[in-house]
């Protein structure tokens, strides 16, 4: 009998379509329907490094509608599973005109059988969910993954085990994954490892966008990075591995039925499926081209719900990185953002796994290390400063100054009404720093309220030194010196004026943004155990 080996996953949902994404464990025919709805379709897998996967795009739903579902691979039904301890996953599909609930998060090390990374907050929020019931009106529309999905660099113990077995000791890059295979083990570890949370990815509209330890910590940091890196005899295997996993276990569920079939490999991939032939190929000369060529492929993309647009911006593979330029999006991928900000609309979202509104003094520490990085400062301090970059992690949007108030300005002429009726709100969602905290624009004043919200980690919080040093950054008392620095190295003050005004906290989290109508706000919640969470702050936006 075929089994499945990851999924169902819920992915894409609009007001009359959805997206469900297996892994199956040979060739097969995938059906989802609903008895009760009428709803039947099929897809059939293709295969890529022997391994098998389907996305079954439903149509014609009734929209704001609540559909149980069931999933049969070669006529043989595989979920839900008989006698679970979940409800019965259900497609809520979107209402146009009632509210958008988003919940969101980043950074989760699972599985954690140590307890080293403390409650995991995505497994307390299923349980939640599971509780109350998956239709339930106060359920997310959307769980939004903003970055490090996996740890590809920072194993746990299972995967530890499982390359002792593939790898002989000492077999470069030690401690780390290798190949596609070895992605493949992890994206199972993390979302079918914890029954909670596989129950919460069958019934939960997901979209995600990668950060660097879905590859690599510092990925394309800076262009010494990446020269660094391909000189490296095991990278290739390794970057080719991590985008091409991530194209079809993370980006292809993120796009609609109308998007993935526009999209050039998908059809190749299809049509080597028809063939009888393994995709592998033509997945990894894909990838290996996405990363030396950023340009020949888009990761962003953009939904519209009601009055409510999301913009998810790729902030790491498509930087652009030589010798005489930086810039976190290559031209194309900027022009892009620029056209998918504008107005017209109730809230503008624009995630990013990166936060564009740091900390000032660590904003300002980025910027000047930047500019040291580059040579304000002479050769020598350049060297340096391209040390203290990879090792403390400085780069951010703060550390491509030219893109930081590139996005400012199409902001600020958003919230201003030059590119339509101005939004109520304009906020970033992010990730990566393991902490959360709301911040806001004071200066320009406009209307519309701009605001950076960062909800990290899910489960994989800072300790010892490395809080108490943030804490510190978070304080107003501290930017001052780094102002200063950034000035000496020639950069100009910022073109927004901004503070925190809630936050930060450092417990494992998710946050969920509620939109109706022009209003806006946003809620903290944390772990309270393994099966409930409590709430750790509230923020009114507008």
């Amino acid at each position: 009998m075929t089994a499945l080996v990851l999924g169902p996953l819920l992915r894409h949902v609009a007001d009359r379509t959805a997206t469900i994404w297996v892994e199956t464990d040979r060739p097969c025919e995938v059906r989802v329907f609903s008895e009760e709805h009428g709803v039947d379709a099929s897809a059939s897998t293709f295969t890529a490094h022997g391994h098998h996967y389907a996305l079954v795009d439903l149509e014609d739903l009734a929209p704001g509608a609540t559909i149980p579902y069931a999933v049969a691979l070669d006529g043989e039904r595989v979920w839900p599973e008989p006698g679970g301890p979940f409800p019965a996953p259900v497609i809520r599909t979107i209402d146009p005109s009632g509210p958008v609930r988003i919940s969101f998060g980043s950074c989760r090390r699972s599985p954690d059988r140590a307890g080293l990374h403390g409650l995991d907050a995505l497994s307390a929020f299923a349980h939640r969910l599971a509780a109350s019931g998956a239709g339930d009106s106060a359920s997310p529309d959307v769980l939004l993954m903003v970055g490090d999905q996996i740890y590809a660099d920072e194993l746990g113990e299972e995967m530890r085990a499982y390359l002792a077995e593939r790898r002989a000791p000492g077999t470069e890059p030690e401690g780390e994954v290798a190949d596609f295979e070895d992605y493949t083990m992890l994206y199972k570890l993390a979302w079918c490892d914890d029954p909670a949370v596989r129950w919460l990815l069958s019934t939960v509209p997901t979209y995600t966008i990668f950060d660097d330890h879905d590859v690599r910590d510092d990925w394309n940091t800076s262009y010494t990075w990446r020269r660094q890196m391909w000189a490296k005899p095991w990278w290739r295997a390794r970057i080719t591995g991590g985008i091409g996993s991530y194209w079809i276990y993370q980006h292809l569920g993120n796009l609609s039925p109308e998007q993935r079939a526009a999209e050039p490999l998908y059809a190749k991939v299809l049509a080597a499926a028809a063939d009888g032939v393994d995709a592998a190929e033509i997945i990894d000369e894909f990838a290996e081209r996405a990363d030396k060529e950023p340009a020949t492929t888009r990761w962003s993309y953009v939904h519209d719900w009601g009055g409510t647009r999301l913009i998810v911006v790729d902030s790491r593979c498509s930087r652009l990185l030589t010798a005489d330029r930086r810039g976190m999006l290559d031209d194309d991928e900027f022009q892009w953002l620029d056209e998918q900000c504008q107005g017209g609309r109730d809230h503008l979202l624009i995630a990013s796994s990166l936060p564009y509104l740091l900390p000032r003094a660590i904003h300002h520490a980025e910027a000047w290390n930047e500019a040291m990085s580059g040579g304000a400062w002479g050769g020598r301090a350049a060297r340096l400063g391209e040390k203290l970059r990879q090792g403390a992690d400085l780069e951010h949007w703060a550390a491509f100054d030219a893109s930081f108030r590139a996005v400012a300005e199409d902001v600020v002429a958003v919230a201003r009404g030059e590119r339509g009726d101005a939004p109520a709100s304009i906020s970033f969602l992010s990730g990566d720093i393991h902490y959360s905290y709301l911040a806001r624009v004071t200066e320009p004043s406009t209307r519309t309220a701009i605001t950076q919200v960062v909800c990290s980690p899910l489960r994989n919080p800072l300790v010892g030194r490395f809080r108490w040093a943030n804490k510190i950054a978070c304080s107003r008392v501290v930017p001052g010196p780094f102002r200063l620095l950034a000035r000496l190295s020639k950069v100009a003050p910022p073109p927004l004026k901004w503070r925190i005004t809630d936050g930060p906290w450092f417990d494992n989290a998710i946050a969920t943004v509620e939109l109706d109508g022009r209003r806006c706000r946003v809620r903290w919640e944390t772990p309270r155990d393994a099966t409930s969470l409590t709430g750790m702050g509230t923020a009114t936006i507008c």
